[in-house]
């Protein structure tokens, strides 16, 4: 009893530091701009397919993720430049269709250009799996997770000790202070979506070994992380980590004890059951807190 609930609890931190990173990617462009970036789950598709993609042409395994994470946070610059850039002005609701859109557009591109095939991606370190008290890990799940905390890390010394992260950060506070202390809010904003693609670019490689990928991908990736995200609270980085944390347990739990076929109802039942109890989610911003 015990090693199968540890099974499930594997697998279920292992799906939720996924949803984690993109989580995180929405709660980077949510503060920068107050848009929710529905186009973060091709970010993870293309990085998953860009890897794919690389390998094929002969690249070693480190060149393939570094040059399918730079090929995706392209695209990030390349939709904040092209289509979010020139619809500054309009309303947020509006700048949510158009990433709704760029998603569509890019999902197209990626069908045509890679076919609907599903594509396997080797695991990093082997496929032998571990034996922890009963219940089994494979080394690939080990890397998600290293790689998630590293990367929590990482982001909050970027946000909390680099002008850029302050610049952010002050963004997401008071724009229009933001302005008046000579922050380049466009900038800001380039960035964050150039960081939040390469966020959704290296959750796409890391669980692609797991999963397989394919040009639709990214799509329920994307919807669980902004679960993630708002169940954490949106625009609350940590708590993007932890609402991601939540919905892959949970997940994994349903899936174990209840129907594996509603599994993917899982995070949206939270969802709808936080915001019906707590709208700003289990740790919403006060104002005060980093990303």
């Amino acid at each position: 009893m015990f090693a199968e609930f540890l099974q499930f609890l594997f697998s279920g931190i292992t799906l939720g530091a996924t949803y984690a990173l993109v989580g995180l990617g929405f709660s980077i462009i949510y503060n920068a701009s107050h848009v929710i970036n529905f186009a973060q789950g091709e970010f993870v598709m293309l990085g998953g397919m860009g890897t794919v993609f690389f390998l094929g042409l002969g690249l070693p395994m480190p060149i393939a993720i570094l040059a399918a994470i730079a090929l995706t946070t392209l695209f990030g610059f390349g939709l904040e430049k092209l289509a979010i850039a020139p619809a500054r002005g309009a309303s947020v609701v509006t700048l949510i269709i158009i990433t709704i859109g760029a998603s569509i557009v890019m999902r197209g591109l990626a069908q045509v250009f890679w076919g609907k095939e599903f594509h396997a991606v080797p695991a990093f370190s082997g496929d032998e799996p571990i034996n922890i008290a009963g219940a089994t890990i494979l080394p690939q799940s080990l890397w998600v997770l290293g790689v998630t905390v590293l990367l929590v890390f990482a982001l909050r010394y970027f946000f909390d000790k680099t002008m850029m992260g302050k610049a952010i950060i002050a963004t997401s506070l008071n724009r229009d202070a933001a302005l008046l202390m000579g922050i380049n809010v466009k900038l800001v904003l380039f960035i964050s979506f150039g960081l939040s693609a390469a966020l959704g670019a290296i959750a796409g490689i890391l669980v692609a070994p797991i999963t397989l990928t394919n040009f639709e991908a990214g799509i329920m990736l994307g919807l669980k992380g902004f679960c993630a995200a708002i169940l954490g609270g949106l625009g609350n980085g940590m708590g993007a980590v932890a609402g991601g944390m939540i919905v892959g347990i949970a997940e994994a739990m349903g899936a174990g004890y209840w129907v594996s076929e509603y599994k993917d109802a899982v995070a949206f039942i939270l969802i709808l059951l936080v915001l019906f109890f707590k709208p700003s989610g289990l740790f919403g911003k006060t104002g005060t807190e980093r990303v």
